[in-house]
């Protein structure tokens, strides 16, 4: 029996899911066929040792594999600034064309989102945001509005669509810790669209769709093992 096997079930499974999960990002950024992803993915569920799983890794950009404390929250992304540096309001206004917002930026503490017949996109993922939370208040009529976070970053979203979408695809448990910086977004999309949407820094909305059609997979699949197992447990 190995060390791995000697009672210590739940580590070398998280070790496990960590693994699998990076093969994901790594084939959402074209770094393997699907033939040669799908043959890591069936190795890393055989695998038995934390040495076999980082094999499946070591010929990537990667080239090893970060495992965190067991039960750690992700850290958050986003640089934090003085309070007092930040403005009280913000204004992004889009009508009838578009505004976008991106890369290292500091957003005001209440952020305005107008747009009609236009687009806005808001990308938070190196913004400089302050401690505790920043809101975005969105206001869209026969337009459209992205709002895009790093994974980590609390987001409270209430919407309400009208004749349109307020939609939030949340991913990650994020950090609850009141003082750590989070955003609060609401508002109202008439005839329009409002889309909340978790990336990875660099990563293009293409990418993101692949590695969430992957991690879907993989969350069936392991649901189906675990029933599997506990078929047999009860046989």
């Amino acid at each position: 029996m190995t060390q791995e096997d000697d009672g210590l079930s739940a580590p070398i499974d998280h070790t496990r899911q960590l693994t699998i999960d990076a093969l994901c990002e790594h084939f959402a950024n074209d770094a393997m066929s699907v033939e040669e992803f799908e043959r890591r993915v069936d190795v890393a569920h055989g695998a038995s040792t934390r040495d076999e799983l980082r094999a499946l890794l070591s010929d990537l950009p990667s080239g090893d594999l970060p495992v965190p404390v067991q039960g750690a929250q992700p850290a958050v992304r986003n640089a934090t600034v003085p309070a007092d540096r930040v403005r009280e309001t913000g204004h992004h206004i889009a009508i009838l064309g578009g505004v976008r917002r991106t890369g290292q930026w500091t957003p005001a503490r209440t952020n305005q989102v107008i747009s009609i017949m236009g687009g806005a996109e808001l990308d938070f993922r190196e913004a400089a945001l302050p401690a505790g939370v920043t809101e975005v208040k969105i206001y869209t009529i026969m337009g459209g509005v992205e709002v895009i976070v790093p994974p980590g970053l609390a987001v409270e979203s209430h919407g309400i669509g009208i004749m349109g979408g307020f939609e939030h695809a949340g991913e990650d448990r994020v950090s609850l810790d009141p003082s750590a910086p989070s955003l609060r977004i609401t508002g109202i999309s008439l005839m329009g669209g409002v889309d909340i949407t978790v990336r990875h820094p660099g990563e293009t909305a293409r990418d993101a769709r692949r590695r969430r059609r992957q991690q879907r997979r993989e969350r069936r699949r392991r649901d189906k093992l675990g029933g599997n197992r506990l078929t047999d447990r009860v046989d």
